[in-house]
Formats: structure tokens, sequence, C-alpha cells
């Protein structure tokens, strides 16, 4: 990136350089053609015996000279400003495909860890299976382990695939009338299980509907309680909190981790971003849940906010229309 900067300063410079010289030298050959037309006006009339017509042609010389000095500074600018627009969206094109592909890459190494952690998970707890005999309650615990791993799994699968129908507008979602609350419940379920003793919720007495898709608004839940989870100590409380406000259905999710800066703040929703620097971050992570869930809420005529938690941490807080 560097690189490409330095060479694209030295030509924007040249390009600026010549625009100036060109200036100067139309600006030169101007005062040229006016001595030369002064010269013929002196041959042509007197001055003493003609002063009158002689200082009309003169004046009419001097306006012909000015509006030229007009028209090149006009056309310099012109094409200076054209220049700079066209650098400037040159550049910002140029480190935007930079950057989206350091992302690119970074998501491909993200996710290839991220996929070869569960299913090397269920390789080895079915290899213990396999090679043990183990009682009924082991045997158990291993197969809900490797269950856990493939909900993992599975919810991955449907992030990128989401991703990819998103990016290509071939997305449908099928709209109905639903009990946000159960749906909002089954995800605190199966998180609970699979993180036993790191879930809390406080959830409204009355049930809450919404008018929405499924499967759809499952993955936003899900992606909210799963980015809690990465991103907070292990021995934490994840809060949730479901209750109607206004004309709306707020779920706030609240970890206790290192919560996220206010210059970040707005850009954890973007297609693969992650907080923080790729070298030293240490949470795994595709930099699809977020954006996923903003765009999903956000097709559902909701909205989404990243809050700071007291004393540390982050609340991610939708909101959805009751129906």
């Amino acid at each position: 990136m560097k690189y490409f900067s330095a060479i694209y300063l030295l030509l924007l410079v040249y390009i600026i350089a010549a625009l100036v010289w060109w200036g100067l030298s139309l600006n030169a050959q101007s005062s040229q053609i006016f001595d030369q037309q002064l010269i013929n006006l002196r041959t042509q009339i007197d001055s003493t015996q003609q002063p009158l017509l002689f200082q009309k042609q003169l004046q009419a010389l001097e306006l012909k000279r000015a509006a030229r000095t007009k028209q090149y500074i006009g056309e310099g600018s012109t094409f200076l400003l054209v220049i700079f627009f066209g650098a400037a969206v040159v550049y910002n094109s140029f480190r935007r495909r930079i950057l989206l592909s350091r992302q690119q890459n970074n998501f491909m190494l993200s996710v290839t860890h991220e996929l070869k952690s569960p299913i090397a998970a269920m390789k080895l707890n079915l290899q213990t299976l396999e090679k043990y005999h183990l009682d009924e309650e082991k045997k158990h615990l291993l197969i809900d382990k490797c269950i856990q791993e493939s909900n993992r799994l599975n919810d991955l699968c449907n992030n990128m695939l989401l991703a990819s129908q998103m990016e290509g507008r071939q997305m449908k979602t099928h709209r109905e009338k639903l009990n946000f609350s159960e749906l909002v419940d089954r995800a605190f379920t199966d998180y609970s299980m699979r993180y036993p003793e790191r879930f809390d919720a406080q959830f409204s007495t009355e049930d809450l509907w919404v008018d929405g898709d499924p499967l759809m608004l499952q993955m936003a839940v899900n992606n909210l309680l799963e980015n809690a989870v990465k991103y907070s100590p292990a021995k934490t409380i994840i809060a949730l909190q479901l209750f109607p406000k206004q004309n709306f259905a707020t779920l706030q999710v609240s970890d206790e981790g290192v919560g996220i800066p206010d210059h970040e703040k707005a850009k954890v929703f973007q297609k693969f971003y992650r907080v923080g620097n790729e070298n030293s971050r240490k949470t795994k992570g595709t930099g699809l849940g977020l954006y996923l869930t903003h765009k999903i809420v956000t097709q559902h005529q909701g909205k989404i906010v990243v809050k700071d938690n007291q004393p540390k941490g982050s609340v991610f807080e939708i909101s959805l229309p009751v129906v």
C-alpha cells in the first residue's frame, strides 16, 4: 500500500506540474499575441493623429487578452478540480479494495480455523467412543458435545450461506407472525446447554409477537449470543433481557468482556470487520455474525445498537416492531 501511495503521489504531482506549466505557457503565448497585435495596431493607426481611435482599439486588445487569461484560469481550475476529484475517487477505491482484500484473506484464515475446530472436536469425541468402552453417562456426554459442535458448525455454514445470498441479492424471506419470546427462549435454552452456568435471562411475562422470518431471526439472536460467548471471559455471566418498549420488542444481550471502543462501535456491523488488530487479536471469528445480524434486523424494519456495559463489557440491543 505504501509503494502505491508513493507512486500515486508522484504521478499526481507530475500531472499538476504539467497542468501548471501548460497554464504558464498559454499565458506567455497570450502575451506574445498581445504584443504582436499592439505592433500591428501602431503600424495601422497613428496614436498622435488619432488618439481616440487608438485608445479604443488598444482597450479592445486588452479586453481580449483579459478574456483569454480568464479562459485559461477557468479551464485550468476545472481540469485541476477534475484531477483532484478523480484522484480521490481512484485512491479511495483502490484503498477500499486493498482493505477488503486483507479482510477477505483474514476471513479465509479465520473461517478455516472455525470450520476445523468443531470438526476436530467431533472427530476426537467419536474416536474416543470407538476406542474405549465407556459407561453410559460418559457416552451421552461425548455425544452431547458432538451435537453441540455440529450445531456450531451448522451456524457457521448458515452464516456463510446467508452472507453469500445477501451479496448476490438471492435471499428470499418468508415472513409470518411469530412469537419472538419463544424464539429467544429457544436460543437461551440451547446456549445454556452448550455453555452451562454462563447465561442468565429475564423475560417479560407477556409474549411479544413480531412479523418476520423465523430462520433469519433465530440466526440473528444466535449470532448475538455466540458473539457474547467469544468476547467475554469464560466464567462471566451473559445476561439476556427481553421486554416491550413502546411499540417494539427489545432484546438486550450484555456481556462482561473487554468492550468496544467508541470509534469502532459503528464498524462492528461491517462485513468481515472484527474489533482490534489482526496480529494482536486472540479471539477467533469470521467477522460475519454482527454483519448478518445488522442486515437481518434492518430488513425487519428494526434497529440494532451497541452500548457500553457497566462496569465493563458491551450491550447489544435489537428492537423489532411488534404486531
